[in-house]
């Protein structure tokens, strides 16, 4: 069994109203937490903020509550009517990209999920033929680059990471400076495929993608259940890639995942590796 580094799914969703600077300081304070992962997008402004969804009042199941206490797109939203927004009913607020680092210690990573340039074309977890790339490059470019410029004075290690081949593709041309990491939906080929074209330093797929763990028998993230096709977790040590699994909810889940060797554990809630 290996001992995966714990990854804090939007500062540990399950226990904490997600991706707000409460969320965030909870969670870099607890000893197990190596890196918590966030989401950004622009606001009208271009200004990135931390949010998942993109509208503010939610576009996802959370037990019937909203997101927040607001309406709207999120990029076609101004800054400041975004950072009021109050989260799930609670006295946080929608945060800055900038506000977040602000709150995490350097003892503690980020990783960055880029997750919408302000459209609703995304292209989501595709590898793009030859001819997409250069156009999707361009799409992301101009909010990666903002994106960038915030992450500067931070000096924690950071991971970027995207279900957008786009997202990869801009922020390698922009600096080599930073790790990357593609999202896998339910194209574990593809996922490799974009991992190998940008050289990317981690991929990130579901936690049933797996082979020999019980999570694989299970449906998840538009993966079906039984064994998958390809060998993730072996073709990506094989590449010299770290490998972190999404999302894990359950101590039984961190221990399946841990004795198979995956590298890192996105996590929705502290402890489960107390189990």
């Amino acid at each position: 069994m290996t001992d995966p580094d714990v990854i804090a799914h939007r500062g540990y969703a399950g226990v904490t109203p997600e991706n707000t600077v409460r969320a965030i300081r909870e969670a870099a304070a607890r000893d197990e937490t190596a890196m918590i992962e966030i989401d950004v997008q622009p606001a009208a402004c271009g200004t990135p903020v931390v949010v998942h969804d993109s509208r503010l009042e939610g576009t996802h199941d959370r037990g019937g509550r909203p997101l927040t206490d607001t309406e709207g797109v999120v990029w076609e939203t101004p800054l400041e009517e975004i950072t009021s927004a109050r989260v799930m009913g609670t006295d946080e607020t929608v945060p800055t990209l900038a506000a977040v680092l602000e709150a995490i210690p350097e003892s503690v990573g980020c990783n960055v999920e880029l997750k919408n340039p302000g459209t609703d074309d995304l292209r989501f977890g595709e590898s793009l033929p030859a001819d997409a790339h250069d156009d999707r490059r361009d799409v992301w470019q101009p909010f990666v680059e903002r994106a960038l410029e915030v992450c500067t004075p931070f000096d924690g290690e950071l991971l970027f990471s995207s279900f957008c081949e786009g997202a990869l593709a801009a922020l390698r041309e922009v600096t080599p400076r930073y790790a990357t990491a593609v999202l896998v939906w339910d194209d574990l080929e593809a996922g490799l495929e974009i991992a190998r074209r940008y050289d990317c330093e981690a991929i990130h797929p579901p936690r049933n993608a797996i082979v020999g763990t019980d999570l694989s028998r299970t449906e998840y993230a538009g993966l079906p259940a039984g064994k998958p096709e390809i060998d993730v977790l072996e073709e990506a040590h094989a590449d010299g890639r770290t490998v972190n699994v999404w999302t894990v909810e359950r101590w039984s889940q961190y221990d399946d995942l841990a004795s198979a060797g995956v590298d890192g554990i996105i996590a929705e809630y502290p402890g489960l590796a107390g189990g």
